[in-house]
Order: structure tokens, then C-alpha cells, then sequence
């Protein structure tokens, strides 16, 4: 029998978790974001510059002049960059690409004017104050045409794939029969809005050229760093290793530093026509036009059962939008062909390419948006048929992906559902609507399922241990405030057996090993399954070289060595690991891809919402008292890190059933909404006692460390509770979100105080 070293052990959680890591810097307020480095943190003798974006005000035509006399002649103004004097770039795209967040993204290329908000001048200064006053001098003079900003399925397309991996429209079973055949029947549309980026840090960027003005340092706010650096070098006609991105702290994400906008690009050409560094940040206002959003969507959903609760048939159609020259599609029917078990499912997408900016991830795109039709759907469906809507969910509970047709790896959909109702105290609720008050409140309970489809992207780390016993990660991950330094941190400690203050986890730059990056809920085990084995080969070269002829373990069999406290040990001789590192240290790589596993199972994270309500019979008002979120995502790496991650999603859940919405104003093409006084997020007032908490559970087969993705799953389906709340309230279904006062004010009955 082959003598092996057992792997770091995986049989048990990783405990409560730890404080983060990052934890102090940030509250002091030392550590940088992109917008903060000075000459000393990027090495440049002279301070940055300051660059300000003047943004186009038609949604589409054509730019005819643009008069910057004033601006070029105020005191202090460097350069004014436009597309007269702007350099060649390539063009947009391809826009059929497997990472279109590498694409070439050109920046005052031509006349054309595609949305309202996009950059036309870049004022660079000494200082902000003077660059956004010269801005404002300049004058420009359009071809204006009429922008089409509205969702309308007849002017609609069929894409060819959702974002170019995925199939438009799905089937199995006979739809038509089943759903004819069926003892209840839905057939409704719900709709969702346009939904703005809100991150605490603005999108901003430093850039700094080297001597010769070959290679460029962005220091930016990014999630994906790889990803940026390919495509800020295709637009600048540059290799990619001419290009370093540095982005070790980000102020926020959540989809909406996926993409690299024109902050990154504009900083970058100024910087290299002046021949000092530039630093470009967006305002509040401009990342509500200059940015990504979430689509607007309506979406229709039919549903037959049977009338014990058995699904017949689901059909979840759905419409969305994107910019008029990109391709981006709001997968919102992904969760349909997988959380239920069927006899029949169908969905489709349709797309209208509108004038409007960029559509694309916020927090679980299509997801997050998506179950509101299907899991408020199921609570109409169980209406109907005088069935409890946790009854119904388990009764079409299945092991198997329905049209995938693969087994789950892991799936506790249903003690998510019951332990949330007994957690809840759900069997109290009373299942008719209207029937609980308390003076002018209107009191009702609502629940809906959650789920996130899981996957690994590919990534690299390297880890160096010192001779004097210090770990250093290194690898070009993000973390956006989800706690991944931390994560990293922890791993790196469990796999090695090195307490967490003796390591440092370095990463943000493109110098160091590729990485997924944030995003998508595949962060944290993409990364951290590339930390896991390239800390397994640093355990077998240590016990490797602990056991040979003249080591301090020789002939001592590998497989009863185990890592702690800094040490190896077989249970009566220890060692300290700095008896075994060679006094330049020990450097060791991992790495991690997708496998066959992707295609012989589906893997997910499931969930269960639970809300109440409180809805004003007098002013329409609703106030979410309570929300019980219960999740398996396989193991947790960090309890607080977690825990945190989920009630983050449910609060959003809060703001898109209750508040937020960024409508177009149809006559200029223009969000409404461009501050945070106007956009409505759910405030500390807003948020109830939320009890969030993670089930037990291995995840054998999607990546070494046996976790899944938890970012994301926290809001899928808790708009939905909260919407199937209102209704046991007051009887009203709302249909558009988010559930606003207005659109319950006419329905409400009078009440006698």
C-alpha cells in the first residue's frame, strides 16, 4: 500500500470564524481604495492629477461640436481630451466573446451618442475643484434622435444564447397537455425595474505610465482583474502584459465592478499624454448613467397542478433589455428549469436592444429577479388549490435537476423549508389573507424557496514560506468587502496548520497568479480551492523533506503526519515547520478548474424565506417586521463572514419588494433617479431582526474545500417572501415591483381606528 499524506482535514466546519482580517485597516480608514493612493503609495514623484468626465445629456444622435475654449484656458487645467485628440483604439467588442468582460471598450472614438450618460470630454487639473469647474464650461451641440427606452415585446428579438453559453429556450415534457389537464391553472405577468448600482466606493481609477510610456499601473476598483487587464489592452492596442491592474481593496461590487468602465480607460490615455499619473473617479450621479444596472423584465408565468400540489407544467417567459450595442441578457429563467420538480417546463427569453446604458450582473442576475414571478407564482398556485405554500414546495421537492436531467450533488432544499417554519413559528399563520390586525396594520407571513446555481471558475495562488515560519498568499483575487482576505486567510491557516497572524494574504494585482475574481458566488471556492492545493503540495514537500534519510522524522510513515501550531507532528515528535524551509524559503503553486464533475451533476445552493409584514390600511406603508432565512451551502468556511453575506442579501431583498427602482424617463432617455436622496435603498430603519442561519451539509463533488457559493442565494426568492407576505395581509396581489404604496392604496380596505 502506497504511503500517503493524509489532506487537511474537511471533516468538520472551520468553526465560528475569525474577525476580519482587513478589519483594522479599514475602520482606521488606512487602507487604500483607488481613489486615495498618493505619489508615495504609487512611486511617483509628483501627486496624481485629477481628471473629470463630461457625459453626453441625449440617449442618442450624434455629436456635432463641442466647444471647450473656456475650459482649455482656465487656470490649472492640464489637457482636454475629446474625440479630436484622443488616440486609436479598437473597436467595440467582439461582442460574441467567452469573457465579455475582457472586450475593447473605446472611449471618445466617434460622433455617436448611444445612451444618456456616456463620457463626450475628459477635464484633467491639478486639482477636483478645477477640473469639474472647467468641465462645466463646456458647450456641446447634438443631432439628437428619438431613443427607444422602453420594453416592448414587439420590437423584441430571440438571442442566439444568454450571454453565449446557454441555451434561449428550454423544454421537456408536453407544456400544452400538461397545463390543459391541470385541476389549477396561472397565467399572469410580473414585472421588475431597473434596478442602480449603489456601492459605497464610486468607480474610480489612478493610472501611472513607466519611463518609456510602454507598460501602464492602473490602480482601480474592479472585481475581475484579469479580466480588465485583457480588455484595457485590447483597447489601447497593447499586449496584456503591458498592462498591470491593482485593485487589492474594492468599496463594493455586486456585479457592478464586473465590467471596467471608461474611468479606467480615460485615466490610462491621459495619464500617457501628460507623462504623470491621472487619477479619475466617477461621481454619485455618474455612476448612475456612466455604469451598469439591472434590466427592467416582464415576465410571463403559467403554472398548472394538480390538485394535491403536484406541478404539471411551468412555462416562465421573459423579457429583458440591453444596451443597443452590446448583447447582455438577464439569464431570469435559469432557477425555473431547476427548483421544482415538473412534468412539463418551458422557458424562453426575449431581448429588446434599447438606448439606454449597459445592462448586466447585479447581485444574482437573473435570479434575483426571476424568482419573483416563479416563487410568487407557487404562492398563487397554492392559494388556489387551499394548500400551505411550504407543503406545496416540498411536495415537488426533487434530487434530480429536472431539465439538466443530472442529479444534484447536494441539495437540502427541504429541511431548509423546515427548519425556516419551525424557526418561523410558520404553522401559526393564518392562510386566509386580511385576517390578522392590529389597529391600522395589516398583519401577514409569506415565504418563498432560494436557490443559486454554483460554479468554479479557474484559478491560480502561490504561497512562499519564510525560513522564519511566515506564509504569504499571493494571487490576483478580489475581495469587495465579502471577506475574502479573511477567507483566504482562514483556509491557508486550516490547510497548513500556520495561526492566521503569521500569515499574509496579498493579492489585487495582475503581477501575481490569475484568479476569477469576485463575482457570481464562485469567489471564494475558485480562490480557495487554488490556495487549498497549493497548500497541499507545501504540506507534502515539508513532510517530504521531514522524512528522508537525514530528516528529523526519518522513516516515519507520511500517513501519520499532521500539520498544527506551526509544526509537524506524528503524535509523539514535533517539529517546527521553519526546521524544514531552506533559508530562501519554500515556494509552492495551485490551481483550479472546472471538470467532468460540471457535467455529470448540477450544483447549487438552496434556501428558505420566511417574512412578516406589517402593512398600513392608512397610508398603504409596509414595514417588514421579521425575516428567517435558512440556507445550505455546503461547508461554511467562516460563520461571520457567512452569516453577514446572507443578511445582506435578504436586506436587499427588503429594498427590491418595498423600494428600489430607477424608472426612464421616456422624453430624454435619462434614469430618474442619479443620487442616493432619489434612489431608495433599504435604510438601518427599514431592516427588522433578521435570523439567518446555515444548515449542516458536505458538498462532495464541486471543488476540494466542499463548499458552495453563498453570496448570492441570500436574495433570490426574498422579494417574493415579502411580496407573498403583503398578500396574506391584505388579500391585494401585486404583481409589479417593487410593492409600493400607491399600488396598494386603492385596494385597501377602510378601516375604523
Amino acid at each position: 500500500m502506497t504511503d500517503t499524506l493524509p489532506k487537511a482535514p474537511l471533516d468538520t466546519p472551520f468553526g465560528p470564524g475569525i474577525d476580519r482580517v482587513e478589519g483594522p485597516l479599514k475602520v482606521t480608514g488606512t487602507a487604500p481604495y483607488a481613489n486615495e493612493h498618493t505619489a508615495r503609495r504609487i512611486g511617483s514623484p509628483t501627486h496624481p492629477l485629477v481628471g473629470f468626465m463630461v457625459l453626453s445629456t441625449i440617449a442618442k444622435g450624434r455629436l456635432v461640436s463641442l466647444d471647450t475654449t473656456a475650459a482649455r484656458t482656465s487656470p490649472g487645467v492640464r489637457l482636454v481630451l475629446t474625440r479630436d485628440n484622443a488616440p486609436p483604439q479598437n473597436d467595440w467588442g467582439p461582442l460574441v466573446a467567452r469573457d465579455r468582460f475582457a472586450r475593447s471598450q473605446p472611449a471618445l472614438h466617434d460622433d455617436r451618442i448611444r445612451f444618456f450618460g456616456q463620457p463626450v470630454a475628459l477635464v484633467v487639473a491639478d486639482t477636483l475643484e478645477t477640473a469639474r469647474a472647467a468641465a462645466q464650461t463646456i458647450s456641446a451641440t447634438y443631432e439628437p434622435e428619438t431613443p427607444a427606452v422602453t420594453l416592448d415585446e414587439k420590437t423584441a428579438i430571440i438571442p442566439p444564447t444568454l450571454n453565449g453559453f446557454k441555451p434561449t429556450r428550454t423544454s421537456i415534457g408536453d407544456f400544452r397537455n400538461s397545463y390543459a389537464a391541470s385541476a389549477a391553472k396561472l397565467d399572469v405577468t410580473y414585472e421588475t425595474p431597473h434596478q442602480s448600482h449603489a456601492q459605497m466606493e464610486p468607480h474610480a481609477t489612478t493610472a501611472l505610465w513607466d519611463a518609456n510610456g510602454e507598460h501602464v499601473t492602473l490602480w482601480t476598483s474592479n472585481q475581475i482583474l484579469n479580466s480588465a487587464q485583457k480588455g484595457i489592452a485590447s483597447t489601447l492596442q497593447l499586449k496584456p502584459e503591458q498592462v498591470r491592474i491593482v485593485g487589492l481593496y474594492v468599496g463594493g461590487g455586486f456585479g457592478g465592478k464586473l465590467p471596467w468602465f471608461d474611468d479606467a480607460l480615460l485615466a490610462a490615455i491621459a495619464a500617457r499624454m501628460l507623462k504623470c499619473p491621472v487619477r479619475v473617479a466617477m461621481t454619485r450621479q455618474q455612476m448612475f448613467t456612466a455604469t451598469t444596472h439591472r434590466t427592467a423584465t416582464r415576465q410571463r408565468i403559467r403554472i398548472g397542478a394538480a390538485r394535491d400540489g403536484h406541478l404539471r407544467a411551468i412555462a416562465h417567459d421573459a423579457l429583458s433589455h440591453c444596451a443597443s450595442f452590446d448583447n447582455f441578457v438577464e439569464d431570469t429563467t435559469t432557477i425555473t428549469r431547476g427548483l421544482y420538480g415538473a412534468d412539463a417546463i418551458t422557458t424562453s427569453a426575449l431581448l429588446n436592444k434599447l438606448d439606454l446604458p449597459r445592462s448586466d450582473s447585479m447581485r444574482a442576475p437573473g435570479d434575483a429577479v426571476g424568482m419573483i414571478a416563479l416563487e410568487c407564482g407557487l404562492d398563487e398556485i397554492a392559494h388556489t388549490l387551499g394548500m400551505d405554500p411550504v407543503a406545496l414546495r416540498l411536495a415537488n421537492d426533487t434530487q434530480t435537476d429536472p431539465t439538466a436531467k443530472r442529479p444534484f450533488s447536494s441539495r437540502k432544499l427541504a429541511e431548509c423549508l423546515r427548519t425556516g417554519a419551525t424557526r418561523f413559528n410558520w404553522s401559526a399563520r393564518n392562510p386566509t389573507p386580511g385576517q390578522h390586525r392590529e389597529g391600522e396594520w395589516l398583519i401577514g407571513t409569506g415565504m418563498a424557496s432560494a436557490m443559486r446555481y454554483n460554479l468554479v471558475r479557474p484559478s491560480q495562488a502561490e504561497i512562499i514560506l519564510s525560513q522564519t515560519g511566515h506564509l504569504t498568499v499571493r494571487m490576483a483575487m478580489t475581495d469587495p468587502g465579502t471577506g475574502t482576505i479573511t477567507i483566504l486567510a482562514r483556509i491557508a491557516s486550516e490547510a497548513t496548520g500556520i495561526p492566521p497572524d503569521r500569515i499574509t494574504v496579498t493579492i489585487g494585482d495582475t503581477d501575481f497568479p490569475p484568479a476569477a475574481g469576485s463575482g457570481g458566488s464562485f469567489g471564494a471556492e475558485s480562490a480557495g480551492s487554488a490556495l487549498y492545493n497549493a497548500c497541499e503540495t507545501l504540506r507534502l514537500r515539508l513532510a517530504r523533506t521531514a522524512t528522508t534519510e537525514n530528516g528529523p522524522l526519518a522513516n516515519i510513515p507520511l500517513s501519520t503526519l499532521s500539520f498544527s501550531n506551526a509544526s509537524l507532528t506524528n503524535g509523539t515528535k514535533t517539529i517546527p515547520l521553519t526546521q524544514l524551509v531552506p533559508r530562501d524559503g519554500l515556494t509552492t503553486q495551485g490551481s483550479i478548474k472546472p471538470g467532468n464533475e460540471a457535467k455529470d451533476w448540477s450544483q447549487a445552493s438552496f434556501g428558505a424565506h420566511f417574512a412578516e409584514v406589517a402593512v398600513s390600511a392608512v397610508t398603504g406603508e409596509t414595514r417588514v417586521r421579521r425575516m428567517t432565512g435558512v440556507f445550505a451551502c455546503g461547508r461554511i468556511l467562516n460563520a461571520r463572514t457567512a452569516r453577514s453575506q446572507a443578511i445582506g442579501g435578504m436586506i436587499w431583498g427588503i429594498s427590491a419588494a418595498l423600494f428600489e427602482a430607477n424608472p426612464v424617463d421616456p422624453r430624454s432617455g435619462q434614469f430618474t433617479a442619479r443620487d442616493l436622496a432619489n434612489y431608495h435603498v433599504a435604510s438601518h430603519a427599514d431592516a427588522p431582526h433578521i435570523d439567518a442561519t446555515f444548515l449542516p451539509e458536505d458538498e462532495p463533488v464541486s471543488n476540494p474545500l466542499h463548499i458552495k457559493g453563498i453570496g448570492e442565494v441570500g436574495i433570490c426568492g426574498a422579494p417574493a417572501a415579502i411580496g407573498n407576505a403583503i398578500f396574506n395581509a391584505t388579500g391585494i396581489r401585486i404583481r409589479n415591483f417593487p410593492i409600493t404604496p400607491d399600488k396598494l392604496l386603492p385596494h385597501l380596505p377602510e378601516i375604523s381606528l
